[in-house]
């Protein structure tokens, strides 16, 4: 894990890539299946063993429960299936995941390498459409796998390039920071991306190249990958977005400006309620913190303000919307967010799950910590929460890249 502060390579952290290169001791075996070598993740491991330290340790409000779900190495963002429960699960490495629970749905009976036939640079991102195809956001790549369900045990399943390979961003300007993508389809049927732009705060040289191509923002196709265009612009390093189920509004978090002190930027949870919006960065570092590399430039007409500022350097990534019966009812419509703390700051904060209350007006309340205690009190990891997901049941999922795998968070009083 990269809990200290990395070099420095002209604005670019080595954080990400140190993650990328970090190979998991996950235990599995090889099969042949359609002709294609395919790993299963055995789920009596060490990664077990850990999970259930860690869930021996973590503090939550009363009622609330978590146990060991499933070994995943490097297990990121996640995707649940129409059934309710069959889970896709993308990583920072080249492998993606398909978790199958077990008949009570409260543990996995099997974690398989999905597509093995393919060669995946960093697929974090996934996420369903509503046919049921699965869109998988690499780092400079986006594919889209019809039917992923019903073909989650082929060798070969059926898969379509929506966006080729260096097509995505130019491959000038990839890089291993800030190349987790996410996406999501919205109402209007298309599908948004989330593109971190590659450096702590981009020179300025680079600004009208990036929002031309939303670099540093998020971007849309529809669902065959034609007519891209940019939403929105303004955004460092946005880690998760969901549409409101109501409203349709995207909702997004932001990761914020490193080297500027232990407290300071805040990090963003954020609205969209329109295309074209800019979002402050690089003028602001989050929130209304400007940023000394542009305290001197006038910042763009319309910027639009956070909608919750939250802890600096807690690296707020996945979100969901809770929409469940199973948590008591203060907790529906609102966000859980998951944290996964950062190298830049003293003491580490994150490695946690947060809550922020959405009243029916969609407005946001106070953030409030619903799942901690993954930073022993020398400040180490145990582990560091990537993403949330809700089941067919209600109860939660969070994945740990750091401690490979995913743990269940339900509630029963």
């Amino acid at each position: 894990m990269c809990t200290t502060k990395p070099v420095l390579f002209g604005g670019l952290t080595g954080c990400a890539y140190a993650l990328l290169l970090t190979t998991s001791l996950a235990a599995t075996t090889t099969k042949m299946v359609d002709g294609v070598k395919t790993e299963f993740v055995e789920q009596v491991s060490e990664e077990q063993k850990t999970l259930a330290r860690n869930t021996e340790i973590v503090v939550m409000p009363k009622g609330f429960h978590i146990e060991p779900y499933a070994a995943v190495p490097d297990a990121r963002h996640m995707a649940v299936a129409a059934d309710g429960k069959t889970v896709f699960v993308g990583t920072t490495t080249d492998r993606v995941w398909v978790v199958t629970p077990d008949e009570e749905g409260k543990k996995a009976a099997e974690v398989r390498q999905f597509a093995p036939d393919q060669s995946f640079i960093i697929p974090n991102g996934v996420c369903f459409t509503k046919d049921g195809s699965l869109v998988l956001a690499e780092q400079n790549r986006v594919l889209s796998f019809p039917k992923a369900l019903e073909n989650k045990e082929q060798g070969k399943p059926a898969v379509k390039v929506l966006v080729g390979k260096g097509m995505l961003i130019p491959p000038s300007e990839e890089s291993y920071n800030h190349s987790s993508r996410v996406c999501d389809q919205g109402p209007d049927g298309r599908i948004y991306i989330s593109l971190g732009q590659p450096y702590n705060v981009p020179p300025k040289m680079k600004l009208k190249l990036y929002d031309s191509l939303g670099i540093g923002g998020i971007i849309s196709i529809t669902a065959d990958g034609m007519d891209r265009q940019v939403y929105a612009t303004g955004i460092r390093n946005s880690v998760g977005l969901e549409f409101h189920p109501n409203s349709g509004n995207l909702w997004f978090t932001d990761n914020q400006v490193d080297g500027m002190g232990d407290d300071i930027p805040p990090e963003e949870l954020n609205k969209g309620t329109e295309p074209g919006k800019n979002y402050g960065f690089p003028w602001y570092g989050g929130g209304t913190v400007r940023t000394p590399h542009y305290i001197d430039e006038p910042v763009p007409s319309g910027v639009v303000n956070p909608e919750v500022e939250l802890d600096a350097h807690a690296a707020s990534l996945g979100m969901t919307f809770y929409q469940g019966d199973m948590f008591p009812e203060e907790y529906k419509g609102g966000v859980f967010i998951a944290q996964h703390g950062s190298w830049d700051r003293s003491v580490p904060i994150g490695a946690r799950v947060v809550f922020v209350p959405i009243n029916e007006k969609e407005e946001a309340g106070a953030p409030s910590i619903v799942a901690t205690g993954w930073i022993d009190a020398s400040g180490d990891y145990l582990g560091r929460p990537v993403d949330v997901v809700e089941l067919g049941d209600g109860s939660l999922l969070i994945s740990d890249d750091s401690a490979g795998g995913i743990y269940r968070m339900y509630y029963e009083e």
